[in-house]
């Protein structure tokens, strides 16, 4: 079973990765090529598949399926979120060398963010068995209104949250490089305050919307394990590896067009298995085998069958 040890050395070694990958590798801003952020996947799927082996090492092969499972779910359910900030960073028009420090800020919190809603969720569960069917239900729910959904619009200015800090704090109307605040007047000749550039309510956005994607990808995780250590790993891992996959993915997402269909699919899996986990449960090399065959599928499809044209 995992060890306090084993807990602090995980979050030592991200913190570690996190520094390297800021203050190191892209220390200056600049436009991330799709041959860099191939390497960067290369570099975070290897270390996710190394990390699983050492699990298999030390907590054995069903902990290693787990871990690779609940990997696979939140890096499927992930490409949502890269659809979101493909729109956000297009409506905001965030210059191309700007967008790895907004997703790198945005991913670090969301890390934080996540732990707790990780943490609660295992406490829940630990206390209150019945609380695995409430997940199972919501994410059932979830897959159908995904299939049944349309291409919704993204509105920011609608956000509650963006409101929010428009009343905190004042916002320049132009960008000042990599900074999130500056000290400018508000009229000329004014006094100097502290204000907010635009990145800055690019990434408060980015933050609120994966609170909104956790919330269905955290219980799609515990139906595949319901053991914490797992579960928080393999979503730490998924997300690490988001910033690269979206400079991979950013011109060519759109092409999968049946992808959503297909999450939609694993979600009402998971959620289903959930639900009969006490009277049929469903082992995990078989989850794993449904989830990456209906995510290749879909992808597979979307490439073979042409979009449909809007009228």
């Amino acid at each position: 079973m995992p060890t306090t040890t084993w807990w602090i050395g995980f979050n030592a070694l991200v913190l570690v990765l996190l520094a390297l990958d800021l203050g190191v590798f892209n220390r200056k801003a600049h436009a991330v090529s799709v041959k860099e952020a191939l390497g960067w996947s290369v570099v975070w799927i290897s270390l996710a598949i190394s990390f699983g082996l050492w699990i298999g090492h030390e907590m054995g092969r069903q902990s290693m399926l787990e871990f690779y499972a609940g990997y696979l779910v939140e890096q499927a359910l992930s490409v949502d979120n890269l659809f979101v900030f493909i729109l956000i960073f297009g409506y905001f028009r965030i210059p191309a060398e700007l967008q790895h420090r907004v997703l790198f800020w945005g991913i670090l919190g969301a890390l934080l963010m996540r732990g707790a809603m990780i943490g609660a969720g295992a406490v829940l569960i630990a206390q209150f068995h019945w609380v695995i069917y409430i997940f199972g239900a919501f994410l059932v729910i979830t897959g159908i209104r995904m299939a049944m959904g349309g291409n919704e619009e993204i509105e920011p200015e609608a956000n509650p949250v963006i409101r929010l800090v428009r009343r905190i704090i004042p916002i320049t109307t132009r960008f000042h490089g990599e900074h999130f605040f500056v000290r400018e007047s508000l009229t000329p000749g004014g006094a100097v305050r502290l204000m907010a550039t635009p990145l800055f309510v690019v990434l408060v956005l980015v933050e609120t919307t994966d609170v909104v994607f956790a919330v269905d990808s955290i219980p799609a995780i515990f139906g595949v394990t319901r053991n914490p250590f797992l579960v928080y790993t393999s979503n730490v891992f998924a997300i690490l590896g988001l910033r690269s996959m979206y400079f991979v993915l950013a011109n060519v997402i759109t092409k999968f067009h049946l992808l959503k269909y297909g999450l939609s699919v694993v979600l009402v899996f998971v959620g289903v298995k959930m639900l009969v986990s006490e009277i049929r449960p469903i082992g995990i090399g078989v989850s794993l085998g449904v989830v990456a065959a209906v995510l290749i599928g879909s992808v597979l499809l979307s490439l073979v069958i042409p979009p449909k044209a809007r009228s």
